[in-house]
C-alpha cells in the first residue's frame, strides 16, 4: 500500500503495510526519531504528534489513516541550533529530564498554545493529563508552558505592532505624495 501525507510541511510517501503504526513509520521509515515510544498502548502520551493540528498518540494510529493528512512531529518545533520558543522554555525551566515524555509534552503543549490555551496552572495540567512524566513532578513543565505562552504572546504583539507601524507609514507617505501632486482640471 502507498500512503502519501505531509510531515512537518513536506510531502512524504510510505510504501508498506497500511496497518503499520504511524509511530514506527515516522521513526523507522522517515528517519524522524524525535517521537518516542513509552507504553505502546496509548496511555502515556510519549508518542504524541499533531494530526491536522490535533494532538494524537501515534502508537495507536495505522499509517493508512493519515493518507492525505498533515502530521507534525517534535522536529517541526525547532532545530538543535535554533530551538523554538516552547523548547527554549522547557530547557530554561528544567522541564525535560530523562527525555522520554518530552516530545509528547511539547507537542501537546504546542497544540494547546496554538489553540489559545489559558496560562492557568489547572488548565495546563488538565490539558497535559494524558502525558505521563516520571521525573519532573509536572510543575517545571507547567511553568515552561506558561513561559512559552508569554513569549508567544509578546511575539504576536510585536508582529502586530510592526504591521500597524508599516501600515501607518505607508498611509503617511500616500498622503504626503497626494499633497505634493497637483490635481488636473
Amino acid at each position: 500500500m502507498r500512503v502519501t501525507f505531509t510531515v512537518n510541511g513536506k510531502r512524504r510517501s510510505y510504501g508498506g503495510s497500511g496497518m503499520k503504526r504511524l509511530l514506527d513509520v515516522l521513526r523507522e521509515d522517515l528517519s524522524l526519531p524525535g517521537t518516542k515510544e513509552g507504553c505502546g498502548e496509548g496511555e502515556c502520551g510519549a508518542c504524541t504528534v499533531l494530526l491536522d493540528g490535533q494532538a494524537v498518540v501515534s502508537c495507536l494510529i495505522p499509517v493508512a489513516q493519515v493518507a492525505g493528512r498533515r502530521v507534525a512531529t517534535v522536529e517541526s518545533l525547532g532545530r538543535p541550533d535554533r530551538l523554538g520558543p516552547l523548547q527554549e522554555a522547557f530547557l530554561s525551566e528544567g522541564a525535560a529530564q530523562c527525555g522520554i515524555c518530552t516530545p509528547g509534552m511539547l507537542m501537546t503543549a504546542s497544540a494547546y498554545l496554538r489553540g489559545g490555551g489559558s496560562t492557568r496552572d489547572d488548565a495546563i495540567r488538565h490539558e497535559l493529563a494524558g502525558n505521563l512524566c516520571r521525573c519532573t513532578g509536572y510543575q517545571h513543565i507547567v511553568r515552561a508552558v506558561q513561559k512559552a505562552a508569554a513569549t508567544s504572546r509578546a511575539r504576536r504583539q510585536t508582529r502586530r505592532a510592526r504591521r500597524v507601524t508599516v501600515a501607518m507609514t505607508r498611509q503617511s507617505r500616500r498622503r504626503a505624495v497626494s499633497k505634493r501632486t497637483p490635481r488636473r482640471a
